[in-house]
């Protein structure tokens, strides 16, 4: 028999109360990779749906982003094991790291307002981070190949140098350690259902980026959605104030 693939409901965090855009005075800002500061996420999904194909689940680039995106290797793995009914191959990791590493060595893109968001975050006094499931070795390929390496320079966190990737919260929490902010203090920049799961663990107010979509589902899980990073410097601006919590 044909595995079937799992749908998008059963590899999404349980949804949540909306959360508050803030719930201290904003002393942090915690940027995802993926999807918010770089454009990524189709060249991964394609060739993670062609490596996986590979080792006998057909499975298109459009299926691999329903599935995947916001996923770390950790939890796909199990996903695609179970599929296949066996382990895959003890090659087959370090193959789908090196091709998604060549990939986003080449077309990885900024997103749009990538460069001027972190400027402006900045230039407001705030502090930020980037916490994402990605590998350093993807990261450093990926910002050098969008000229956003200056930017994030000594600001990089990986789920490989924590316990759990999202949607646990430790890769937020050693963001917040690394700048000595307690969790509420911060806010996040997410766009998928594993990221904002995790901010929300964290304790963190959360953004949702939905280029495209109403950002309902990233309500659902506990963001308060925006349409472009160019509206996050007045939401970080308003988020300082010592004043009485804004709701999403």
């Amino acid at each position: 028999m044909t595995p079937q693939p799992l749908s998008p409901a059963a590899l999404s965090p349980a949804p949540l109360p909306p959360a508050p855009l803030r719930i201290e005075p904003l002393r942090l800002v915690i940027f995802d990779c993926d999807g918010v500061l770089v454009d990524s996420e189709g060249p991964a999904a394609r060739v993670c749906a062609e490596e996986i194909t590979r080792i006998g689940w057909p499975i298109t680039a459009g299926d691999s982003m329903r599935l995947f995106v916001g996923c770390n290797l950790g939890d796909m793995l199990p996903i695609i094991e179970g599929h296949l009914g066996h382990p895959v191959p003890s090659d087959w990791i370090g193959i789908l790291r090196n091709r998604v590493i060549d990939a986003m060595a080449h077309e990885a893109e900024p997103m749009p307002g990538a460069a001027e968001v972190l400027r402006a975050t900045a230039a407001l006094g705030l502090p930020y981070r980037v916490a994402s499931n990605s590998s350093h070795e993807e990261m450093a390929v990926k910002f050098a190949r969008t000229g956003l390496a200056p930017l994030v320079a000594g600001r990089l966190h990986s789920y490989r140098d924590v316990a759990r990737g999202k949607p646990a919260p430790d890769v937020f929490l050693a963001a917040a350690a690394a700048e000595g902010i307690p969790p509420a203090a911060c806010m996040v920049v997410e766009d998928s259902l594993p990221g904002v799961a995790a901010a929300v663990a964290a304790g963190m107010a959360v953004l949702g980026l939905d280029l495209h979509g109403d950002g309902a589902a990233l309500r659902a899980a506990g963001a308060r959605p925006i349409r472009a990073l160019s509206d996050c410097p007045a939401l970080f601006r308003t988020a300082m104030l010592p004043a009485a919590l804004a709701t999403a």
